[in-house]
């Protein structure tokens, strides 16, 4: 779940940096309008160079010189797909070459706080680069060898230099995502996304609604977060309160209604949910286990956002949380006395208590990622006498005998004649 903050968490500290800001709201809405308005009948050669200067215009205008480093690292992806082909050599190498360039970036600019310094659309665009390379290799399979998933997005072709500078430098995505693949960013170009043949899409007024939602959430945050900011953890104030979770965001239908943790997860960030389930979490099925897969999948999150104690403990917690809920789930589906609560008419009661639980405790995994280092959010837990980690680890070790009193055994009669 603490990886759904992310991309947002970075809108909201964009707000204290006017050039991120600016190039979020004010510049990347006039950018799509000169596309849709004098671009979008124009040769593929032409919309890619737009998309590459827009880019590296938001960037230098960000980061200055510092954008080197994002040229160096396509560039690079680009020769690894040329020279290495649809080989497994093509994909570790682009992944070890990627992830290693991102964690020195980190190492050699990290602070104990949250800034806006060129690494943070760099992780977007590592992700992205490791994609290309994924789905460059999928492209070289039998159809009868790829998945449903993987047949979207497999490049049956090899893209050329000044494809990939568009892709990665594509204004919609580059500052801080969301992800996307080639293959779609293709058939944006050849205008195959639009509800319209032959003419821009009807997309003004979603667009605007978007636009005018993102900018409510921001006055929320801006107003809330001078009262309840990331240091007001680390208070004496803060011993004696409780204070409701800061990451309330992406004013959805299901963000707002569902009482699951997993429910919060799959209602934000969809894009890099996708992006880790499609070339993280499925692509290591050769180990024949979920929960190993699920682990190896946080691991790869936690490191892939830095190098700070916090996001391995995060992602730790999410990894408890997540599978105390889907035991707690599988218990009542199974047992017929508690789906026939469940599906009663106390079910207003038993979405309180679910409702509860999750508000109480959805915040709890973010204190470490929001403060970064061993001594700030050890503070804070031993402040609440971590209460979170007791509540999870004694679900976690009640539950197996909770499903033994409550879910009947088949009888040996039952599972011969089953």
């Amino acid at each position: 779940m603490c990886h759904n903050v992310c991309s947002f968490d970075r809108i909201f500290a964009s707000l204290h940096t006017p050039n991120l800001f600016l190039s979020v709201f004010p510049v990347g809405y006039p950018f799509a309008l000169v596309y849709r308005w004098f671009l979008f009948h124009q040769s593929a050669t032409v919309v890619h160079l737009f998309h590459t200067f827009s880019g590296l215009a938001l960037a230098t205008f960000n980061f200055g010189s510092q954008v080197c480093h994002s040229l160096l690292c396509v560039v690079i992806q680009f020769l690894l797909l040329r020279l290495m082909g649809r080989t497994v050599t093509c994909v570790l190498s682009s992944f070890i070459f990627q992830m290693i360039y991102l964690l020195m970036g980190y190492y050699y600019t990290a602070t104990d706080e949250y800034d806006i310094k060129w690494t943070m659309p760099h992780c977007v665009l590592t992700l992205k680069l490791i994609g290309l390379a994924l789905d460059y290799y999928d492209g070289g399979k039998e159809q009868s060898q790829m998945s449903a998933e993987q047949k979207k997005s497999a490049l049956s072709s090899t893209p050329s230099l000044l494809e990939v500078f568009g892709f990665s430098y594509f204004y919609g995505g580059f500052l801080v995502g969301p992800q996307f693949t080639l293959l779609s960013y293709q058939k944006l170009v050849s205008r195959e996304m639009s509800d319209v043949p032959g003419q821009p899409p009807s997309s003004v007024v979603p667009a605007l609604k978007r636009f005018g939602l993102g900018l409510i959430t921001l006055t929320i945050f801006t107003i809330g977060g001078v009262h309840y900011s990331d240091s007001y953890f680390l208070t004496d104030e803060f011993e004696v309160r409780i204070t409701e979770c800061r990451f309330i965001s992406h004013m959805v239908w299901l963000f707002e209604t569902t009482p699951l943790f997993t429910g919060t997860i799959n209602s934000f960030n969809i894009n890099t949910n996708a992006w880790v389930a499609r070339h993280v979490f499925k692509r290591l099925r050769f180990l024949g286990n979920k929960l190993l897969s699920q682990m190896f999948t946080l691991l790869f999150l936690a490191i892939w956002h830095g190098l700070h104690s916090g996001y391995l403990i995060c992602f730790s917690l999410e990894f408890i949380i997540v599978n105390v809920e889907k035991q707690a789930q599988s218990l009542v589906r199974d047992s017929p006395l508690l789906a026939s609560v469940a599906q009663s008419h106390l079910y207003p009661f038993v979405y309180v208590i679910q409702q509860l639980i999750h508000w109480l405790f959805m915040g709890y995994p973010l204190v470490p990622f929001c403060l970064f280092t061993y001594d700030k959010w050890l503070k804070v837990y031993s402040s609440i006498y971590f209460c979170g980690h007791i509540f999870f680890l004694v679900a976690f070790l009640v539950l197996p005998y909770l499903r033994k009193v409550f879910v009947p055994r088949k009888r040996g009669s039952e599972k011969k004649e089953d």
